[in-house]
């Protein structure tokens, strides 16, 4: 038997520094087995929903996030944003959104569930470009529609979409932007993909 004295100093440390070693090894191993329980980027692409924090939107603004492989907007609309929706029905070619490119809780004057948020497949109807959206004036300056200042404008053929995405007369597009399912889980998060289901 050895009466060599044992280094404390150095037992702890070796214990110690396997102990962090071994902490090291399990969260390396976990991050990448939490990480797989997301939706891959394939089954994002294909369909799976997509949750969005809307707190940060100001009034007037526009968010745009992915769903489907596509740019779906949200924009927050301002009361005069809004008071402008009924001063043009007479110009648009389905103002009451009779075709069936929005789910039904969307067929009213607004296209959304709340009236302050608008949430559009941001693809024009005609060949699938993706139109500006243009607030303050400037969509009456560049679409040159007189008396609508908000709206979105398609660059590529030149076709024209309320606030509501309802689609303007005498332009290519022959429908309104799409409104894809969605609903609210609170008051700052909206689910993009599916919507509420009614009892």
């Amino acid at each position: 038997m050895s009466n060599t004295p044992v280094d404390n100093g150095r037992r702890r440390f070796l214990t110690v520094t396997t102990s962090v070693v071994g902490a090291v090894g399990v969260v390396g191993a976990a991050v990448p087995f939490v990480a797989s329980w997301n939706p891959s980027m394939r089954a994002k692409a294909a369909g799976a929903d997509v949750q969005v924090d809307i707190s940060k939107i100001e009034p007037g603004q526009q968010l745009t996030v992915k769903w489907r492989s596509k740019p779906v907007w949200i924009v927050r609309r301002t009361a005069d944003m809004l008071a402008e929706l009924g001063n043009h029905d007479d110009r648009l070619r389905d103002p009451n959104s009779d075709e069936p490119q929005q789910p039904e809780f969307a067929k009213n004057a607004y296209r959304s569930l709340k009236e302050e948020y608008l949430v559009l497949v941001g693809i024009c109807t005609h060949l699938g470009c993706s139109p500006k959206f243009l607030a303050d004036g400037e969509f009456a300056k560049q679409a040159e529609v007189v008396g609508v200042n908000n709206g979105f404008f398609c660059p590529c053929h030149g076709s024209k979409f309320d606030l509501a995405g309802r689609v303007f007369s005498g332009v290519p597009a022959p429908l309104n932007l799409q409104v894809p399912p969605y609903q609210f889980l609170d008051d700052n998060t909206i689910l993009i993909g599916s919507a509420e289901e009614k009892a």
